[in-house]
């Protein structure tokens, strides 16, 4: 076999535990993330009108489901971690950041304080490297598990509480950022209150044996359709849900990416963590560039890539863009110059060759509906 030929059959895309169940619901089946994924079924738009208004059932198991255990290995994760970890409650989750040396974001991930160990869930095309670099910086004595047997379901819009109520008891006392261990046909499932469209929902991780009897569950209640990744992606983006690879990526910071809540506020001058001193320059005004939400006016989006103006002077560039079904018009995020950042401040995006005009506008596009405590 030739090196050509090795290569190729190296970066075939891997097979979800629902791949046949996507296609006989009628998904269209595309590469994303080393994995074939549900682009859509009906059309992006009504899947992400159903998802704002009943519920949407998406699969995310190409996530990486990881888990860290051993004496202290809350201390230990800590030191690859900006924020706090051991003092995070059992059930509590957090958002949170892998940063380099410089400062650079690697991934973001969710930490869960599951019990017995810390639950971790990262990004399907980073997961790799991701394990690589924690089995690097960890000490032997913490054991890292990665659960590649496991499938990831999210459930996510207004009425996602009442649907998964009624097929997993007890999941509706979760509040946002909550997770624990409940029963599915009496098979142990791990349910979070939480997700990546901005809406109320859950994210269900269950072993792959079992994964179609839960989605089949969920699809015979009427309330709730399949939904694939144009959705996905049109929702995080009304939502301002940074996307890593796109948002986010070694070049980028927390500071300059607006993330510092996850950054907690004893270790910014006490530090203990990797990319502490690049993290603290830029805390203290090193950064030049910040993330910012920019609404068009018509009806032409702005891409990946495309460059944003100030009169003739160029000022930045859009990392993730598209036309937003809620608003009805066009959004973009984008990394713009620091004087530029201020709200309401009229710029121009380059689209095919033609200034669109712009306006600096706050995140997130569309108020966010999460299920938080007392409310």
């Amino acid at each position: 076999m030739s090196d050509t030929e090795t290569e190729i059959e190296e970066q075939a895309p891997e097979k979800l535990p629902l791949d046949a169940w996507h296609r006989a619901q009628g998904g269209r089946m595309v590469p994303f993330a080393g994995y074939e994924m549900p682009i859509q079924y009906e059309g992006i738009k009504a899947e992400h009108d159903w998802t704002r208004s009943s519920a949407s059932l998406f699969d995310v198991s190409h996530m990486g489901q990881l888990s860290v255990s051993g004496d202290n290995a809350a201390q230990e994760l800590e030191k690859l971690l900006p924020n706090g970890i051991a003092n995070l409650g059992e059930g509590k989750m957090r958002y949170s950041l892998l940063l380099n040396d410089e400062g650079g974001i690697i991934d973001d991930l969710i930490v869960t304080n599951a019990g017995p160990h810390l639950a971790l869930v990262v990004n399907g095309a980073c997961k790799w490297d991701d394990i690589a670099h924690l089995r690097e910086h960890l000490p032997d004595e913490i054991t890292l598990t990665h659960y590649d047997d496991f499938a990831l379901l999210a459930l996510q819009g207004p009425k996602a509480a009442e649907v998964l109520e009624s097929i997993i008891p007890g999941v509706g006392d979760l509040t946002f950022m909550t997770a624990g261990l409940f029963k599915f046909k009496d098979q142990h499932v791990w349910v979070s209150r939480a997700g990546y469209t901005g809406e109320d929902g859950f994210e269900i991780s269950i072993h792959e044996g079992h994964v179609e009897t839960l989605a089949n569950a969920l699809v015979a209640d009427e309330r709730v359709k399949p939904a694939g990744l144009g959705a996905r992606d049109s929702l995080r983006l009304e939502a301002a849900l940074p996307l890593y690879g796109h948002d986010l990526t070694l070049e980028t910071d927390p500071v300059s990416a607006g993330l510092t809540f996850a950054i907690a506020k004893a270790r910014r001058e006490t530090g203990g963590y990797l990319g502490h001193a690049a993290t603290i320059s830029r805390l203290d005004g090193g950064n030049t560039h910040t993330r910012i939400g920019l609404a068009l006016e018509g009806r032409q989006p702005a891409r990946e890539g495309a460059l944003v103006y100030s009169s003739d002077e160029q000022v930045g560039h859009v990392t993730s863009g598209g036309f937003s079904p809620t608003l009805g018009h066009p959004i973009a995020m984008a990394y713009v110059q620091n004087p530029y950042c201020e709200m309401g401040t009229d710029l121009e995006i380059e689209v095919r060759g033609k200034r669109l005009p712009a306006k600096t506008v706050p995140f997130p596009f569309v108020p966010h509906k999460y299920h938080r405590k007392g409310a």
